[in-house]
This record gives structure tokens, sequence and C-alpha cells, in this order.
């Protein structure tokens, strides 16, 4: 009975540390602001703030409510001690801790991630494709969104670079650790002796950002470049009718950024506008000195000097990410997108 009391005395004082750190009275005051937006008779005027105003709103919601729950978890165990419910209040404090390593000013935003094969040709377009999946199977996994907004497939087989968003609650605090060069070993599928084959893909990982979002970036009509082109990625017939996909070139910066996956050239131009805000937030940022615990997805060659993650399928299988020591024997389940020991890990280093 002593150590059961012990740990929840221990629980109780996480928990308060916990409630300090996310600022708790200011999440509540976000909620009565986003409660008089969600009542204004104009606000559906704009259906996609709208959108974002309610999907706050209830993320907001649903993190209060287990904080709450969890404060009458704790009170119900002070007063009568049980195992079962302080291991499952164990693990609830654990998710919600997680809030305190996502601090960063853009850490709730959606996401927008680019994946570019690197050296080792054909096979490392089949990496870039295997990445792909991986990625969407840990959004799926995590009841998040995804759309892919460009894509140029390999002459032969995979993915020659892809981007796509995700929309959910801290998407891109969660991703922006991906960011980085990704290693695979493993026997050729291309060649028929199997030999074993080094390939590299690169991730970048960007905040879906606005123009609110950015007041000190400032983007100028004259200073972009728009051509516009039939698509060339998946989406059926009526994709291929129209230029609907188009090119973007910042010309100060140089950026070019094209977006094509959906049927309207207007939502592949906000697309696109979205992604060059992320682009020019990021090259903003790199002047910094704060760039090491903000944000982690500045450009690197997809080579051997930047891994951040080794993926060995061949002549043993590991999975092992070179920031934080954590690996694992159990490849099909990372490759399936089974990431949250790994990100959860990175998330730890670059906070403390």
């Amino acid at each position: 009975m002593h150590d059961l009391k012990q740990r929840i005395l221990e629980l109780s004082g996480r928990f308060e540390k916990l409630k300090e750190a996310i600022k708790l009275p200011e999440r509540k005051k976000r909620i009565e602001i986003l409660e008089g937006k969600s009542a204004e008779p104009d606000l559906w005027n704009d259906q996609e703030k709208a959108k974002k105003v309610m999907q706050e709103l209830s993320d907001l919601k649903k993190e209060i409510e287990e904080i709450e729950g969890l404060a009458e978890t704790l009170k119900i165990l002070e007063e009568i001690p049980d195992e079962a419910e302080i291991n499952k209040a164990e693990k609830a404090l654990e998710k919600l801790e997680y809030k305190m390593f996502l601090s960063g000013e853009h850490d709730p935003k959606n996401a927008i991630v680019s994946i570019h094969a690197g050296q080792g040709g054909t096979e490392a377009m089949d990496w870039t494709n295997m990445l792909l999946r991986m990625y969407l199977r840990f959004c799926e996994r995590h009841g998040w969104d995804t759309a892919i907004l460009d894509r140029t497939d390999g002459e032969e087989a995979g993915i020659k670079s892809v981007t796509f968003r995700v929309e959910g609650s801290y998407a891109y605090g969660y991703l922006k650790g991906e960011a980085g060069t990704h290693r695979l070993v493993r026997q050729s599928p291309f060649n028929a002796d199997k030999l074993r084959q080094t390939s590299f893909a690169l991730a970048e990982v960007l905040p879906e950002l606005e123009a609110i979002d950015l007041p000190d970036v400032v983007i100028k009509d004259e200073d972009l470049d728009w051509s516009f082109f039939r698509a060339s990625s998946q989406g059926g017939q009526n994709v291929q009718k129209v230029s609907s996909a188009v090119r973007l070139v910042h010309q100060p910066t140089g950026i070019v950024v094209t977006a094509q996956s959906e049927r309207f050239q207007e939502q592949n131009r906000k697309n696109a506008l979205n992604l060059l805000r992320g682009k020019l937030w990021l090259l903003q940022k790199a002047g910094e000195e704060n760039i090491k615990k903000g944000l982690k997805g500045d450009y690197r060659p997809a080579s051997w000097g930047n891994q951040i993650r080794s993926y060995v399928l061949h002549p043993y299988k590991m999975v092992k990410d070179l920031r934080t020591e954590v690996e694992t024997g159990n490849t099909e389940a990372v490759l399936d997108g089974e990431l949250d020991e790994f990100i959860e890990a990175e998330l730890k280093l670059t906070t403390c």
C-alpha cells in the first residue's frame, strides 16, 4: 500500500508541473475567445477560416477534458489506491506531458512534408516511396488527414520527389524532427544478384503557414513568377484536361515550388503559396541562433554525412536513430508507421 501511495504522490507532483508548463489558464482563456468567434454570425462566410476556428476549439476542449479527467482520477486514487487505475493514470499523464515538449511557436500547425530521392538511383526512388507509405501510415494512426500536393514518379519505379500536407493538431510539432537524411541498407530487388544496396532519401518538414502567421515576411506580387501546366501526378483524366498545376518561383530567393494535385488551379495556387511561406520562414530561421531548438528542417544534401536514421534490412534487421540512439529490430513495424518511440525520444532530446 505504501508503494502505491508513493506512486500517486509522484504522479500528483508531475501533474502539477504539467499544468504549470502548459499554462492551463491561458488555454482556458483561448477557449473563451474561440467560443466567441464561433458564435459570430458571419463566421462561415469564410469556410476555411471557420473550419480552423472550430478545429482549434475542439482540440483545446478535448485537452482540457483530459486534464480535468486526470485530476479527478488522481483525487479518487488518493482516497482509494488501485494499481490498475494508477497504471492507467500514468499512461494518461505521459500522453499529456508531451504537450510540454511541443511549445514551439508553430508546433500546433499542420505540416507540409517533402521527401526527395538522394543517392542510389532507382533504389533511392523506391526508398522514397517506402518512406511516403511509412509517414502516411503514421499519420493514419494518429487520426490525421493527409493530401498529396505534388508528386514526381521515377522512370522505372518509385518516386523522385513527393510533397504532402498533414492536417492535425500538433502535426508539425510531432513531425519536424523527421527532417533529415534517411539511409536504407537492403538486398536490391532491382537486380538478379540481389546485391546489398545503400540508398538515401531526404525528408523536409515545414509548418503550414498563412500570411497572418508571418507578419515579418512580406510576399510581393511582383516578386512571384507563376507558370501553369497540365498535372502529371496521379489524379485521373479530369486533372489532365486543363493546366491546373502551378509552378511558382520567388524571384528574390530563387525558391521554386510546385503544386498539382488539385483539380482546380486556384487551390493549387494556394497550396503553392503555403509551401513558399514555409520555405521563407525556414530561410529566416536559418540565420537565427535558436535554429537548434526551433525548426529541424534546414536543407542538407541527401548524402552520407547528414544521416538522422538508418534502416537496415540486410544482413540483419535494425532501425537506429543516430541522434537519440533509440533502436529496434522490428523493422516491419517501423516501416508500417510505428514511429512514436523515435519521435518522442527526439522531442525530449531537443527540449531538454
